[in-house]
C-alpha cells in the first residue's frame, strides 16, 4: 500500500515537472488543408493566427452603438495591446458595414504553447478596456481565447460532475455491498489510479500531444473501469467467505479471488486496451492522444486491482464489512450466498433468465429485433467535424458569433497555396495566382467586400491567395464554395500554368478534410477492433464460438447505441431536456470513440460472464446449467458495475460541450442496452442454442481436474 502511494506521488510529480505539451496547429494538419499550410510555411508566408477585440452595443434588443464610445474603446484597445506579450502587429480599428460594430484585429506570434500561456494576460487587458468603457460591450475572440474559455467551462462542468458522480457512486456501492468501507475502497482505488494516470498523461504528452480533453476521458474511463474491477474482486472475496461458511481466512479468500477474478481482470484489461489501441490506425493527433490517455488509466487500474487492492483487503480483514447497513447488508449477504451456493442463481436471476432458458430461439429473435429496431436510425447518421457550432457559448464564442454577424468577410475563407515545381519558373506560381484571383472575381459565391490578399515568398516560387466569402463556416453555401475552389477554380489555374502545385486550406477545408480522413480510417479501425477482440477472447477461452459470440454482441450493443444517438441528437425533441441545440448532425469523432470504448467495456462483461460459465463447467455442470449459473452468478457484478458506469457517463451528458454530451449519452444507453437486452436476453439464448459447439475447437469442454480447474470451489477446498 505504501508502494502504491509512492507510485501515485511519483506519477504526479513526473507530470508536474515535465508539464503538458499541448497539440499545436501543426499537429492537427491532415489532408489537402494540411499540405497547403505546409507549402505556405515552407515558403515563409503562412499568415500568423489572429485574435480580435469586438466592440458592439452594450444594451440588448438592437440598441444603437455609441460610435464615440466605440472609437474611444478601439483606441484604448490598440494602446493596451501594442507591445503586449505574444502580440505582433495590431491592426487599425475597422467599422462593420452596418456601423454597429468595431473590430480591432491583432496577430499573435510564437509557439502555440507560449501564446496560450500569454492569453490570460491579453484577456485581462481586454477586460480592462471593458471596465474603462462601460458604454459599449468589449470582448475578445479567436482561436486561443475560445480555447481558454472552453477549457474553463469544461473544468467547471467536470467539477460539478465529480460532485454528483462521487456521492452517487458511493451510494450505489453501499447498496451493492451493504457496508460503508467496502463501498469506499473501489472509489479510492479508482481516484488514485485517475490521479496517477493524469500525471503520466502529462509525461506522455511530449510524445503524443494533449488535445485538451485528456483528463476528462481519464476520469470517465478510470472511474468506470476502476469501480468495475474492484467490484468484481471484492464480490468474489465475499462470495468465497460465504462459500466456506465464514471459516475461510481473509488472506485465503483474497488469494482465491486473485486466482479467479484476478485472471478475469487481466483478460478484461487487455481487451479494453487492445480495443483502444485500434484508434492509432486513424493517424490523427486527437485519437492518438486520447488513446494513450485511456490505455494508461486502464493499465494503472488493472495494476492496482492486482496489487494494492488485495493488500488493502487483507489489511482491512473483516473491517471491510463495517459499518453494516442493516437492510442492505442482509441483501448483500444473501446475494453472496446465492452466488457461492451450488444451487444456481437466485430467484431474481432465474426469473430474468427464464425466457432465454425455456425458449431460447424466440428470446433470441425478440432481443435481436429490439436491437435492430433501435439501430435503424443509425443508417441516417449525418456526421460533421464542424467545431465552432458545437462549442459551449462562453464569452469568446459569443463574441465570435457577433463578429461574424457584423463582419461577414471574417467568416469562411480559403487559403490557396501555390508553388512552382518541376519545370515551373519563378513566375509560374504568381501567374497561376493572378488567374485564380481573376476567375474568383467572376463567381457570385466568392463575392466579398474584402479584396483577395496575396503574399509571395522571398524566392518568388510560392504564393498564397486568401479568398473571402460572406458565409458562415458551417453553412451549405460555404461547402459549395469549397467545391467551387477545389473542384473548378484551382484546377483551371493549374491547367493554364503547368509546373505549379496547389492546395487549399481554411476552416471549411480543414473540417472537410478531417471528416474525410476519419471516414477513410473508419473501416480499418472497425476491422482492427473486431480482429483484436476475436484474438483476445479466443486466447482467453480457447473457443472460436465464444470469441465470435462476444464480438457480435459487442457490435449489437454499439449499433443500438448509435441508433439512439441519432434519434436524440439529430432532432430537437430532447434538446430542452438535455440542454443542447440540434444542428442535425453527430460530431464526427463521437461514433468512432463510442464504438471503440464500448467494445472494450462490453468485452469486460463478456469476460466476467464467460469466466463464470467456464468455472461452472469445470465444476461438473452441464453446458445448459453452466450458462444459467455463470450468468446468474456474475449478474449482480455486471449489474452493479453497469449502474456505476451509467452514473459516471451520465454526468458528461450535462456538460456544455456537445461532443462530450453526445459521447456520454451514447455510452449511457449502450451500457443499459448491453446489460438489459444483450446480457439478459440475447447472450443466454444464443449460448443455450450453441451449447453443443460452445467450446469448439476443443474436443471437450473444460473438465474437472484439468488445467482450467481454477474454480472457487476447488481453490476453497485447497485453502482448507
Amino acid at each position: 500500500m505504501a508502494g502504491w502511494l509512492v507510485l501515485v506521488v511519483v506519477c504526479l510529480a513526473a507530470g508536474a515537472m515535465s508539464g503538458t505539451r499541448q497539440a499545436d496547429s501543426v499537429d492537427y494538419r491532415v489532408g489537402e488543408a494540411g499540405r497547403a499550410e505546409l507549402i505556405a510555411e515552407q515558403g515563409g508566408i503562412l499568415d500568423p493566427l489572429k485574435e480580435y477585440v469586438v466592440i458592439t452595443p452594450a444594451g440588448a434588443g438592437g440598441a444603437p452603438l455609441d460610435r464615440g464610445a466605440a472609437e474611444a474603446a478601439g483606441r484604448d484597445t490598440v494602446s493596451r495591446m501594442t507591445g503586449a506579450p505574444s502580440v505582433g502587429e495590431v491592426g487599425a480599428p475597422q467599422w462593420s458595414p452596418s456601423g454597429q460594430a468595431l473590430l480591432v484585429p491583432f496577430t499573435v506570434e510564437g509557439a502555440d504553447s507560449a501564446v496560450s500561456a500569454d492569453i490570460p494576460a491579453l484577456l485581462e487587458r481586454t477586460r480592462s478596456v471593458q471596465q474603462a468603457h462601460p458604454e459599449v460591450k468589449v470582448a475578445q475572440t479567436g482561436h486561443f481565447s475560445m480555447g481558454k474559455g472552453v477549457s474553463e467551462s469544461m473544468g467547471k462542468d467536470l467539477a460539478v460532475a465529480e460532485r454528483i458522480t462521487l456521492p452517487l457512486t458511493l451510494v450505489i456501492l453501499m447498496a451493492v455491498f451493504g457496508a460503508v468501507v467496502a463501498a469506499g475502497v473501489p472509489v479510492l482505488l479508482a481516484l488514485s489510479a485517475v490521479a496517477a494516470a493524469m500525471g503520466l498523461s502529462q509525461l506522455f504528452s511530449h510524445v503524443f500531444p494533449s488535445v485538451g480533453a485528456n483528463n476528462s476521458l481519464i476520469l470517465l474511463m478510470g472511474m468506470a473501469v476502476g469501480v468495475d474491477y474492484s467490484l468484481l474482486f471484492i464480490k468474489r472475496v465475499r462470495e468465497e467467505h460465504a462459500r466456506s461458511g465464514g471459516r475461510l481466512s481473509q488472506e485465503a479468500a483474497v488469494r482465491i479471488a486473485a486466482a479467479t477474478a484476478g485472471r478475469t481482470v487481466i483478460v478484461s484489461g487487455f481487451a479494453v486496451m487492445v480495443s483502444l489501441a485500434a484508434l492509432f490506425v486513424v493517424g490523427d493527433v486527437v485519437f492518438s492522444s486520447l488513446a494513450v490517455s485511456s490505455i494508461t488509466v486502464v493499465a494503472i487500474v488493472m495494476a492496482a486491482t492486482l496489487t494494492v487492492l488485495p493488500a488493502l483487503l487483507v489489511k482491512l480483514g473483516r473491517a471491510l464489512d463495517r459499518p453494516r447497513l442493516p437492510l442492505l447488508g442482509r441483501l448483500a449477504d444473501r446475494s453472496a450466498a446465492s452466488a457461492a451456493g451450488s444451487g444456481g442463481p437466485g430467484r431474481v436471476w432465474k426469473r430474468l433468465l427464464g425466457p432465454a432458458t425455456r425458449r431460447p430461439l424466440a428470446t433470441l429473435i425478440a432481443g435481436v429485433a429490439l436491437i435492430a429496431g433501435l439501430a435503424l436510425p443509425a443508417l441516417g447518421m449525418q456526421l460533421s467535424s464542424t467545431e465552432v457550432s458545437t462549442l459551449p457559448k462562453v464569452e469568446a464564442v459569443q463574441a465570435r458569433d457577433r463578429m461574424i454577424d457584423q463582419f461577414p468577410s471574417e467568416g469562411a475563407s480559403y487559403l490557396v497555396a501555390l508553388k512552382a515545381v518541376g519545370e515551373g519558373t519563378a513566375d509560374t506560381a504568381a501567374q497561376a495566382a493572378d488567374s485564380l484571383v481573376r476567375a474568383a472575381g467572376t463567381e457570385p459565391l466568392l463575392r466579398s467586400d474584402e479584396v483577395p490578399a496575396l503574399r509571395t515568398s522571398a524566392d518568388g516560387r510560392t504564393v498564397t491567395v486568401l479568398l473571402h466569402t460572406a458565409y458562415a463556416i458551417d453553412s451549405e453555401a460555404a461547402r459549395q464554395t469549397l467545391d467551387l475552389v477545389r473542384g473548378t477554380l484551382v484546377p483551371a489555374a493549374l491547367a493554364a500554368h503547368p509546373g505549379t502545385d496547389a492546395a487549399v486550406s481554411g476552416d471549411v477545408a480543414r473540417n472537410a478534410d478531417v471528416l474525410a480522413h476519419q471516414m477513410d480510417a473508419l473501416p480499418w479501425v472497425i476491422g482492427a477492433v473486431l480482429l483484436l477482440s476475436l484474438a483476445v477472447m479466443f486466447l482467453a477461452f480457447r473457443s472460436v464460438v465464444i470469441a465470435l459470440v462476444s464480438t457480435l454482441l459487442n457490435v449489437a450493443s454499439a449499433a443500438g447505441a448509435l441508433g439512439l444517438l441519432v434519434l436524440v441528437f439529430q432532432s430537437d425533441w430532447m434538446q430542452d431536456r438535455l440542454g443542447y441545440t440540434s444542428d442535425g448532425f453527430i460530431v464526427s469523432r463521437v461514433p468512432l470513440f463510442l464504438f471503440v470504448i464500448l467494445f472494450g467495456l462490453s468485452t469486460d462483461y463478456n469476460v466476467f460472464m464467460v469466466s463464470r460459465i467456464k468455472e461452472a463447467v469445470a465444476e461438473g455442470r452441464t453446458a445448459a446449467q453452466a450458462v444459467l449459473e455463470g450468468i446468474g452468478r456474475s449478474g449482480s457484478v455486471v449489474t452493479g458495475g453497469a449502474v456505476v458506469m451509467v452514473s459516471v457517463f451520465a454526468s458528461f451528458v450535462f456538460t456544455n460541450l456537445l461532443e462530450m454530451k453526445q459521447l456520454g449519452f451514447g455510452l449511457c444507453v449502450a451500457v443499459l442496452l448491453d446489460v438489459l437486452v444483450v446480457r439478459i436476453l440475447i447472450l443466454p439464448a444464443l449460448l443455450n442454442l450453441l451449447t453443443p459447439l460452445l467450446w469448439w475447437p476443443a474436443h471437450t469442454a473444460p473438465r474437472r481436474g484439468g488445467r482450467t480447474r481454477t474454480t472457487g470451489a476447488a481453490l476453497t477446498r485447497t485453502a482448507h
